[in-house]
C-alpha cells in the first residue's frame, strides 16, 4: 500500500487531471479521470521507489498526515 500523500487538481493548460506527489520531488501524473491520475500516480510513485533504490538514492518515508505548506 502507497502511503504517500497525493495532491489531485483540475489543470486547464493540459485539459487533464493532475496528481502530484509532494514528498517525492518530480513525481507526478496525469489522467482523464481523478482515478486515472491517481492510478498513474500510484504506479509513478512505484517507479520513482525502484528508481531511487537503482541509484543508491534515498527513499524518504511518507509522513503519514497532511502535508503543511509554509
Amino acid at each position: 500500500m502507497i502511503k504517500y500523500e497525493v495532491i489531485i487538481y483540475w489543470s486547464e493548460e493540459d485539459a487533464a487531471f493532475i496528481a502530484e506527489v509532494p514528498e517525492l520531488p518530480g513525481c507526478a501524473a496525469h489522467g482523464a479521470t481523478q482515478e486515472s491520475a491517481l492510478g498513474n500516480a500510484q504506479d509513478a510513485i512505484r517507479l520513482w521507489i525502484d528508481t531511487a533504490k537503482e541509484f543508491g538514492d534515498p527513499v524518504p518515508e511518507p509522513k503519514g498526515r497532511r502535508l503543511i505548506f509554509a
